[in-house]
């Protein structure tokens, strides 16, 4: 573990872990890594299971985060106004009515075509990519309702990146931003050959039978080495749970990002329940808050971002039990990655939501 940081409670800090590595040693999960930051620096940094510490996980929602950031630098650096209309960016998204359709409304799940297709190997293909985009359209009017968009609004966003920079999303996000930071382990798009060994094979929790086989919808379609080599914007992000906790720090301490920029881009838009069936982020309990592609608590603390944290704080959670956030009133960064995923792609239990609470909520409150 790194050097104790100030202010970080030493005694809670353990009963995070503590809560942490029980899930590995007694409960489903077949290995967890955790990391905790304050003041650009780790606090904590564990795994547990059948992993080492530089093993590294495939973030699903999580990585929404980091591509967010990506966003926001574009923004800061004077390169992106949020207002403008996606098809004046990517003419070939126009077709079908979706002229209208804004960059902001992409970022926060508005836009109108929450399960548009775009699946391997077309999205291979940059192409075959603007052709699907020009096909897409909209379930309802833009800007009416918010959804989800898990299979598509990445993809915009990674060409809106390469339209404005020249350069395609992974190498904008690994030239101008993770090797300026050092968070080496941060990629998308891993090779096939380089994957075993480094990243963590999803495995399920709940098989109880050899002819028991995963959902292929949701998360489980990564665990195909040629699918996550592909590189889904988001999604098919992976990294260690320290440069999570890192990069979540560099958005405030880094210098590469303007104050400016990154209010803006915490700053809440929306704030309602999700459209859409539970497995694939709709309904719940609590209201989501929604900023530039990344969920706020808000007045609600939606989406599994934990209560106990401040109101500002801001993040995402990601199948099945992962969950990346920063609290910019505390100073407090904190990732929890796993590769644990039920059949279904997501866990609803009693169980699965009670871990989830507490992780979210005990790391919330390691600070004040």
């Amino acid at each position: 573990m790194p050097d104790h940081v100030d202010d970080v409670d030493p005694q809670r800090l353990a009963t995070l872990l503590s809560r942490i590595r029980r899930e590995v040693e007694h409960g489903p999960l077949p290995s967890a890594q955790v990391a905790v930051a304050r003041h650009g620096r780790l606090a904590a940094f564990e795994t547990y299971g059948d992993a080492g510490p530089g093993t590294r996980y495939v973030l699903q929602s999580v990585g929404r985060s980091i591509v967010a950031g990506a966003v926001w630098k574009l923004i800061g650096d004077g390169l992106l106004d949020v207002g403008e209309q996606v098809a004046a960016i990517i003419p070939e998204f126009a077709p079908n009515g979706k002229e209208t359709v804004t960059v902001e409304q992409v970022l926060t799940h508005t836009a109108g075509f929450p399960f548009a297709p775009l699946g391997y190997p077309k999205m291979l293909d940059r192409e075959q990519r603007l052709a699907a985009f020009g096909r897409w359209r909209l379930d309802y009017p833009p800007g009416s309702r918010f959804q989800f968009h898990l299979t598509s609004a990445a993809w915009l966003i990674a060409e809106i990146v390469e339209r404005r920079t020249g350069l395609a999303f992974a190498d904008y996000l690994r030239e101008r931003i993770v090797r300026p930071l050092g968070l080496s382990s941060i990629e998308l798009g891993v090779p096939v050959d380089r994957q075993p060994g480094s990243v963590a094979p999803m495995l399920a929790t709940d098989r109880t039978g050899d002819d028991q086989e995963p959902d292929p919808w949701g998360p489980w379609y990564l665990s195909d080495p040629k699918v996550l080599a592909a590189g889904e914007p988001s999604h098919a992000l992976v990294a260690t749970a320290a440069d999570v906790a890192l990069y979540f720090q560099a958005l405030v301490h880094s210098g590469l990002w303007t104050p400016e920029a990154v209010a803006e881009g915490t700053r809440i838009r929306l704030t309602d329940r999700p459209h859409g069936e539970q497995v694939y982020g709709g309904g719940g309990s609590r209201r989501t808050s929604m900023a530039l592609f990344v969920t706020v608590a808000g007045p609600d603390a939606g989406s599994n971002l934990p209560s106990t944290g401040s109101p500002a704080l801001f993040g995402s959670a990601g199948a099945a039990y992962q969950l990346g956030f920063m609290d910019p009133e505390s100073g407090l960064s904190f990732a929890c990655l796993s590769n644990g995923y039920p059949l279904a792609g997501y866990d609803h239990t009693p169980h699965g939501t009670a871990l989830l609470t507490d992780i979210a909520n005990l790391a919330a409150g390691l600070v004040g």
